[in-house]
Formats: structure tokens, C-alpha cells, sequence
């Protein structure tokens, strides 16, 4: 999966990303310190695959990972080409979810480009300017599509029904996610507010809790996850590794860092899931959509695995956790085979078996 993070100039994306990913984006106090998107991939933390480590001792442990995309500032104007906006617009069509960030902190030396701190001023600000450049699109989409509609064209017909019911929508300011229509539907119109969004709220140290219940009440009502953190600290902990890690969250009284929650927050709004193998060579999670049968799953390690798919031995990780090994769950008959159309579920360990 690939996220990008977007918002206005100076809220700490690439202090973020630099986080999220060890990495060296720049971060400097002035707009578009960003030009080029930066691309980092990450491991997806999750407790289930270092007890599955523990357990089998593979020569190898591979995390699920997801790409961030640190994109250029957005300005008002960008659906207009002000600042980097048709740049910045045309990184965004390729993400498969928006990671919104959004200033909550206060900080006199960090130029706020909008003048003051307003999470819902600003959030509004970004969703225009993706109305915008889809109302954009969709016209030179409409006008392409009327023309074969006119003549008879049946597909033609039914899509401008559908560009009709867009183009209402956007016009109304309803973004594209919350019309509920079929994703097969809109998959060859790469529409920006068809994206999912995750908010991701930047504060400081000392934060203001009134601005912080304002922006998780705003981004709730538009339907969306959220998650606090504050940019400067997680920049800390990362810097840290190993005990010194651990004694630094657990003197915050962190059980999870800020940045885990966010990957995590991002899987829920992608609507993913991980399951898991696990042998002596190596110990892996794999990801897939919520709801996937098994031969689709298992198509996750290789096409071959999907196309001559028999059955699959699975077992839940809370029994491998309690039983510790695999020779005990088939003794107590917890190890169950299931065909094509079981649903493969968060954290089950799954054996495939296949014919090519």
C-alpha cells in the first residue's frame, strides 16, 4: 500500500516522514522545503510476528510494510497551478490513501502560511483544492464521454449517468468517498476525494487541549479516523533504539509510539489486515483486504499459489501463542483445513497448499 502524506506548507510532514522512516527528507522553516516527492518504506509493527519469531526461530522475520509518499505543501490555488499544484496533484493520483496532516501546534519561529493555527480553516483548504481539480477532471471527462452518448454508445450512456451523479456531488462539496459508489465503478477516473483519509493532528509538548477536541470533532464528523501525535518527540524516539527506546516510552507512560498508531490507523482506513506464515526459513506477515478468501491470500505470495489453490491448514495466533507449537494445536485439533471460499481472517497463521 502506498499513503501519501499531504497538507499545507510547514505543518511537519517530512518531520513525519523522517520518522516514520529513519529517513533524511529535508525540514526547514519555509513553504515547499519539499519539491520531489520522498519515498520511504516501513515495517508494519505488530507484537504477533515477534511472538511467532520467538516461537519458530526462522533464519528470517519479514514485517507486512507500506510506502509514505512525503508530497509538496499544498496553497490555496494548487487546482489553479498556484504554487506546486498540479505537481502536487498529479503525486497524489498515485497513492492509494491520503494521510491528512494538520497543524495543532503553536510555534512563533514555524511560519504558518495561513497566518494562525485553525485545523478546520486548514483541513477545508486541502479538501477544496481536490474538489476543485476533480470537478476539473470530470468536465474534460464529461465532455469526452457526452459526445459518444449522443450517438447511441450504450457504456457511454451509462457513464455519464454516473459522471452526472459525480459532478452533483462535487459540485455540492460532497467528496467522491462518501457517495458509496461501486470502487470497480470509479477505478478508471482516479478521482483525488475518492481516496481514503487518514487526519493525522501535529502537536507540541504542551499541547492545547481545546484545538485538539476541535480537530478530532471536525475530522469525526467527516467520517474519518484520527490520531494525535506530537512530531518533535516522535523525532526523539526514533532516534533511540533497543532498552533506551523502551525506558524513554515507558517513562511517558507510551505503550505504542504515536507513529505505530498512525501505520496502524492507516491499515484500519485501507481496510487491511495481516495473516501469517511461519517455518524454519522464515516467519512473514502478509497483506491483504478485510473480507479475502483464502486462494486471493494466498495469491499475496505468488499468483501460482492462487491459480492452483487445494486448501489451506489454518490455525488462530491466539492458540499458537497459548500452545506454543504446532504439534500440540493438531493434537487438541485446533489446526483446521479450509477450501476456496473460507475468509481469511486478521492474525490467522496459514499453511497453502497448491497444484500448478
Amino acid at each position: 500500500m502506498e499513503i501519501g502524506i499531504v497538507g499545507l506548507p510547514n505543518v511537519g510532514k517530512s518531520t513525519i516522514f523522517n520518522a516514520l522512516t529513519s529517513g533524511s527528507a529535508a525540514a526547514s522553516n519555509y513553504p515547499f522545503t519539499t519539491i520531489e516527492p520522498n519515498v520511504g518504506v516501513i515495517g508494519v509493527p505488530d507484537s504477533r510476528l515477534t511472538r511467532l519469531t520467538e516461537l519458530f526461530k526462522p533464519k528470517k522475520t519479514i514485517p507486512a510494510s507500506c510506502r509514505f509518499v512525503d508530497i509538496a505543501g499544498l496553497v490555496k490555488g494548487a487546482a489553479q497551478g498556484e504554487g506546486l499544484g498540479n505537481k502536487f496533484l498529479a503525486n497524489i493520483r498515485e497513492v492509494d490513501a491520503i494521510l491528512h496532516m494538520v497543524r495543532l501546534f503553536q510555534d512563533s519561529e514555524v511560519v504558518h502560511t495561513m497566518g494562525s493555527v485553525n485545523p478546520k480553516r486548514d483541513i477545508e483548504v486541502i479538501e477544496t483544492e481536490l474538489l476543485l481539480a476533480d470537478l476539473d477532471s470530470l468536465t474534460k471527462q464529461f465532455d469526452k464521454v457526452s459526445g459518444k452518448a449522443k450517438s447511441g454508445d450504450k457504456t457511454a450512456k451509462e457513464t455519464l449517468a454516473i459522471l452526472e451523479t459525480l459532478k452533483n456531488a462535487l459540485e455540492a462539496g460532497t467528496p467522491v468517498r462518501a457517495l458509496d459508489l461501486d470502487p470497480k465503478v470509479l477505478k478508471d477516473f482516479s478521482f483525488l476525494t475518492a481516496l481514503p483519509v487518514l487526519y493525522v493532528g501535529n502537536t507540541d509538548e504542551n499541547p492545547d487541549l481545546a484545538v485538539i477536541e476541535g480537530f478530532q470533532a471536525f475530522t469525526k464528523s467527516r467520517g474519518s479516523e484520527s490520531v494525535i501525535i506530537c512530531g518533535k518527540l516522535e523525532s526523539e524516539i526514533m532516534q533511540l533504539s533497543g532498552e533506551d527506546r523502551d525506558m524513554f516510552m515507558n517513562d511517558l507512560g507510551m505503550e505504542q509510539s504515536g507513529l505505530e498508531k498512525v501505520i496502524l490507523a492507516a491499515y484500519k482506513t485501507l481496510g487491511l489486515c495481516s495473516y501469517f506464515t511461519g517455518g524454519e526459513q522464515e516467519v512473514r506477515a502478509w497483506t491483504i483486504p478485510v473480507g479475502a478468501k483464502a486462494p486471493q491470500a494466498a495469491g499475496v505470495i505468488h499468483t501460482d499459489f492462487e491459480k492452483g489453490f487445494i486448501k489451506a491448514d489454518i490455525y488462530d495466533f491466539t492458540d499458537i501463542d497459548t500452545f506454543v507449537s504446532e504439534t500440540t494445536l493438531r493434537e487438541k485439533g485446533l489446526i483446521r483445513s479450509e477450501g476456496k471460499e473460507y475468509t481469511v481472517k486478521d492474525g490467522d497463521v496459514c499453511h497453502f497448499k497448491f497444484n500448478v
